[in-house]
C-alpha cells in the first residue's frame, strides 16, 4: 500500500517537470532576437517564478533550472545550457529565499503581492548578472555583454507582469491557495 508521503512525492516530481516542460514550451514559443548580441528574449521567467511560488525552493529551482538548460539545448543554443542551467537555477533559489524572509511577516494581500515581486525582481537581477557575466566571458567582450542588460531586465520585467496575471487568476480557482501555495 502506498503512503500519502510517497503520493505526495510522485505528485511533486510530476507538477515540477510540467513545469519545467513548461519553461521550455515558452522559450519556444516566444523568441524575440536581441540586437548587436546573439541572444533572445523569451517567456521563460514568467513561468520560473510561477513555479518557485507553487513548487518551492527545490523544486522550483530544479524545473528553472532544467527547463531553461533544455530550452537551450533544443533551441539550438547548447553553448549557453550550462550557463542557463545554474543561472536560471540561481534566480528560483534566491526568489525562493527572497520569499521564505517574508514568510515570517504578518502582512495583507497587497503587502504579500509586494513581497512577490520583491523576490522576482532579486531573482531576476541575479539573472540579469550572471548573464552579463556569461555573455562576457562568452564573447570575450563587455561591452557587448552589458548591451544586453537592458533587454534582461525587460525580460524579467514581463515576467513579473505574467507570473502577478497567471498567479492572480489561479488564486480564483481552487488549483492554489491564497498564500501562492500549493
Amino acid at each position: 500500500m502506498r503512503t500519502k508521503a510517497f503520493s505526495t512525492k510522485i505528485s511533486k516530481l510530476v507538477l515540477t517537470s510540467m513545469i519545467a516542460c513548461l519553461i521550455v514550451l515558452v522559450i519556444f514559443l516566444v523568441r524575440i532576437p536581441v540586437p548587436f548580441t546573439q541572444g533572445y528574449l523569451n517567456l521563460g521567467n514568467g513561468v520560473m517564478f510561477i513555479g518557485v511560488m507553487i513548487l518551492g525552493r527545490r523544486n522550483g529551482a530544479l524545473a528553472a533550472a532544467v527547463g531553461s538548460m533544455l530550452g537551450d539545448i533544443l533551441g539550438g543554443f547548447a553553448m549557453w545550457a550550462p550557463w542557463s542551467f545554474f543561472i536560471n537555477g540561481g534566480l528560483a533559489v534566491i526568489m525562493a529565499l527572497v520569499l521564505s524572509a517574508f514568510s515570517h511577516v504578518k502582512m495583507s494581500d497587497a503587502g504579500r503581492w509586494i513581497s512577490r515581486i520583491i523576490a522576482m525582481a532579486a531573482g531576476g537581477l541575479f539573472m540579469v548578472f550572471g548573464y552579463f557575466i556569461g555573455e562576457g566571458i562568452m564573447y570575450g567582450n563587455w561591452a557587448i555583454a552589458a548591451l544586453g542588460i537592458p533587454w534582461n531586465i525587460g525580460q524579467f520585467a514581463v515576467g513579473i507582469v505574467l507570473a502577478c496575471v497567471v498567479l492572480a487568476a489561479l488564486m480564483k480557482t481552487q488549483v492554489i491557495k491564497k498564500d501562492g501555495t500549493l
